[in-house]
Formats: structure tokens, C-alpha cells, sequence
């Protein structure tokens, strides 16, 4: 089981592009490589052909991360072939920047392709010992030395692939923590609409001379109602699906209100200062949760990473378009790991962007650090 899904292991996702940093060591190499077969004397007859496979194959650094099986397939095969051609090994130190190739078949290679480029480096290694063009002990140490940069390379690919996870964890645990928050609060609006299209079809049917045109006004209280309850029932799956069946949390959900009592915590720690300013009443109810909820971790960040802090300030302000955060601290430490996982700034990102703003953290000009966050008073659908 654990053979197979090795071997249908997809590749890594994020692989980055080609930039300048691969072309200025494809240049090095080709620099290097020409350098040694114009330094060296010790060089197999013709002296030149390591160099021109050296020269010939610092092209594949190129594609490393995007075919680096094509690129074992082309390089290991050519070399292999060169010491057929001189009758030994090819003595050419700068070839030791194949090993990038190899680290990059463990990096960035499907589980098959990882196999066979394996299978591909083993075979020209055993063939170059059998023939005799590597020693025993030096077949050995290449081996070695290959099976130590494919291990670095599985290393890094397993720890990006789980720090990726996290990440993803962490943003759909924030999505799904939005998610109840719209809910108690859209849920509201869209209750009180089906409560109030019911009350109207009471009133006409027990008091049917109120509305000129009773009719007219039951069909179209019938249709609000209709409409609120499919809505109701509708958005309440969405939410299920986004909370993966979980129980919903019955707590209120928090919003401008209740940001003072941040200002009322106990624990030991420095003193936290709540200014609101401008016009906060009217925002709407998930633009509100959402200022509460970044308030609320950055403090928290601030409270648990901030050494020697004495004070943490949290400024909220309102303009015609947008809501301002700002939660500073005047403690030496760097808070780099917000609240319990260590990704709660990643939490507060995905929350901001969800919503159509953005959250910006980092140390201040003297001392403390400083979390910065702007959302629009109306969230776009």
C-alpha cells in the first residue's frame, strides 16, 4: 500500500518558476566546466569531450523543476556514454552539479518519476563500476552520495506538502468560522422577513377590508415567504457543508459592542486600550464579527508573544468607505506565531480577504509590533 501510493504520488504543487538565479548558474557552470578543461592536464583523451558534456548538459539546470525526469534521462545516459567513448571515468569535477538534478527528481518528480530516474542513476552508477571506470569504493560513495541528496530532497517535498496542509487547514477552519458568523447574522435578517410575511397573511386573513387589494398582497406575501423560507434552507446547507457537519456554536456572535471588553481581561499581562472612532453603529453585522475577530487575535498574539509589553492598544475607526484596524504593543518581542497554531495571521489574511480587505503585520519603527488591518463597510456578494 505504502509502494503504491509512493508510486502514484502526484508532483508537488507551487514548483517555482524559471528565473535569473537559473540562468546565472547555468552560466556558472558553463564557466566553470570550460575553466577546468583549460586548467587541468589530467583530463581522459580527448581532453575536451568532459568539457563539451559539461558545457552540453548545464542547459538541463534549466527545466530541473519542470521535466526532472527528461533531464536525469538526458544527463546520466550522456555520461555514461562519455566514459564509453574515453574508456574511464570522465574526471570532471564541475559534473558534480548532476547531484541538483537528482535533489530536483526527489523534489519536484511524481512518485514514477522519481522511481525511474532512480532506477536510471543506479544503472549507469553499477554499469560504470562493473566496466570498471569507477572503482568499488567509489561506486559506493556515489551511491551514498545520491541516495543522501534524493533523501533531502523527499525531506523538503514531505515538509512543504505539510506545511501546505496546514495552511489549507487553517484558512478553511477560518472560512468555516466566517461562515457561522454570516449565518447568525444573515440567518436574522432572512427569519425576520419569513416571521413578517406570516404576520401579514394573519392580518389579511382575519382582516380582510385592510388591504385594498387583499388578493394581490396574499400572493405576493406568499412569494416572500416562499422565497425567505427556500433561502433560509438553502444557505443553512451551505453552512453544513462548510462546517463539515460540525454542531454550530449557539454563542452570539461578538461584533463592534463587544470590542471594550477586550479592555476588561484579568490575566496577567499588559493593559489593553479600546478607542473607537467615527461612525461604527451602521456597519453591517460580518463586517462587524470580522473587526472583532482580528481585534481579538491580535490581542491575544500580542498578550501571549509580546516580551516586557506594557501596553496594547487597539484603534478602530470608521470613514464613508472603510473600517481601520490597528492593534499595537510596546513589548521587544516579535509575535511571529499568532494564537494556538501558529497561523492565526494566516487565519486573519484569509477572514480580511473573504471579505474584500487586508491585514498587514510587522515591528514598528523602535519597539512592539503593530497588525494593521482595512475592510470595506459593504461586503460585496
Amino acid at each position: 500500500m505504502v509502494l503504491r501510493s509512493g508510486w502514484d504520488a502526484p508532483r508537488p504543487a507551487g514548483a517555482p518558476g524559471r528565473g535569473w538565479r537559473d540562468w546565472l548558474l547555468v552560466a556558472v557552470v558553463v564557466v566553470a566546466a570550460v575553466a577546468e578543461g583549460a586548467l587541468r592536464t589530467d583530463l581522459p583523451t580527448p581532453a575536451a569531450l568532459p568539457v563539451l558534456i559539461g558545457v552540453g548538459l548545464a542547459p538541463t539546470l534549466l527545466w530541473r523543476r519542470t521535466r526532472p525526469l527528461l533531464m536525469v534521462a538526458i544527463a546520466f545516459p550522456v555520461c555514461a556514454l562519455g566514459e564509453v567513448i574515453v574508456g574511464g571515468d570522465l574526471r570532471l569535477n564541475t559534473l558534480v552539479f548532476l547531484t541538483i538534478l537528482v535533489f530536483s527528481l526527489a523534489r519536484w518528480g511524481s512518485g514514477r518519476e522519481a522511481v525511474i530516474g532512480t532506477a536510471i542513476i543506479a544503472t549507469k552508477i553499477g554499469l560504470s563500476t562493473l566496466l570498471g571506470y569507477l572503482s568499488l569504493g567509489n561506486g559506493l560513495a556515489g551511491a551514498l552520495v545520491v541516495s543522501a541528496v534524493l533523501a533531502v530532497g523527499a525531506a523538503l517535498r514531505y515538509r512543504a506538502q505539510a506545511r501546505h496542509r496546514e495552511l489549507e487547514q487553517v484558512k478553511l477552519l477560518e472560512r468555516e468560522r466566517l461562515a457561522r458568523d454570516l449565518h447568525d447574522t444573515v440567518a436574522h435578517h432572512v427569519s425576520a422577513m419569513a416571521i413578517r410575511a406570516q404576520a401579514g397573511l394573519a392580518i389579511v386573513d382575519t382582516q380582510p377590508g385592510a388591504a385594498p387589494d387583499s388578493q394581490g398582497l396574499i400572493d405576493a406575501l406568499r412569494v416572500i415567504e416562499a422565497e425567505a423560507s427556500r433561502a433560509l434552507a438553502e444557505m443553512r446547507t451551505m453552512v453544513r457543508a462548510l462546517r463539515r457537519d460540525e454542531p454550530a456554536d449557539r454563542a452570539p456572535t461578538p461584533g463592534i459592542a463587544d470590542l471594550a471588553g477586550l479592555a476588561g481581561h484579568t490575566r496577567p499581562g499588559p493593559v489593553v486600550e479600546v478607542e473607537l472612532v467615527g461612525d461604527l453603529d451602521a456597519l453591517p453585522p460580518s463586517v462587524g464579527a470580522a473587526v472583532y475577530r482580528l481585534a481579538q487575535e491580535s490581542v491575544t498574539n500580542a498578550q501571549r508573544h509580546a516580551r516586557h509589553a506594557t501596553r496594547i492598544q487597539v484603534w478602530v475607526a470608521a470613514d464613508d468607505t472603510s473600517v481601520h484596524l490597528r492593534v499595537s504593543d510596546d513589548g521587544d518581542g516579535v509575535p511571529a506565531k499568532a494564537s494556538g497554531s501558529g497561523y492565526g495571521l494566516i487565519g486573519m489574511i484569509e477572514r480580511a480577504d473573504l471579505l474584500g480587505g487586508t491585514v498587514e503585520a510587522g515591528p514598528n519603527p523602535d519597539r512592539g509590533w503593530t497588525v494593521t488591518a482595512s475592510l470595506p463597510r459593504t461586503v460585496e456578494a
